[in-house]
């Protein structure tokens, strides 16, 4: 019994530190991939607004994730994170610029109506 206790913490451990690898060279490679991306800007329209809450026990402050989803001139939908200001700004249905570099959100220049 008290041989298994070790390779069971080993295993564990192996586990814990392979995840944050994966994740570590997960994000490197797609920060590497939208700094090698063309910027761009397309009219698109903002179709959906999404939060993701997590975190909040015990002591621990709650995080929020927000993420907004445009539909551009061909059909395509993207889902973008962005900040909790800029979402705020945001309304389902607003039609304007999306600016965006892969994944990576740029901004959002929402077209003024005419008077």
């Amino acid at each position: 019994m008290s041989s298994v206790v070790p390779v069971f913490i080993f295993i564990i451990f192996a586990i814990v530190i392979g995840t944050i690898l994966v994740k570590t060279v997960t994000g490197v490679s797609q920060w590497s991939t939208n700094n090698n991306s063309p910027q761009l800007s397309v009219s698109a329209q903002v179709m959906t607004k999404r939060t993701n809450t997590w975190g909040g026990s015990g002591d621990s402050s709650a995080h929020t994730d927000y993420y907004v989803t445009f539909q551009v001139e061909s059909g395509d939908r993207m889902e973008f994170t962005v900040k909790g200001k800029e979402y705020g700004l945001l309304a389902e249905g607003d039609v304007g610029l999306l600016n965006f570099q892969g994944t990576r959100y740029l901004g959002f220049e929402r077209m003024r109506d005419k008077p």
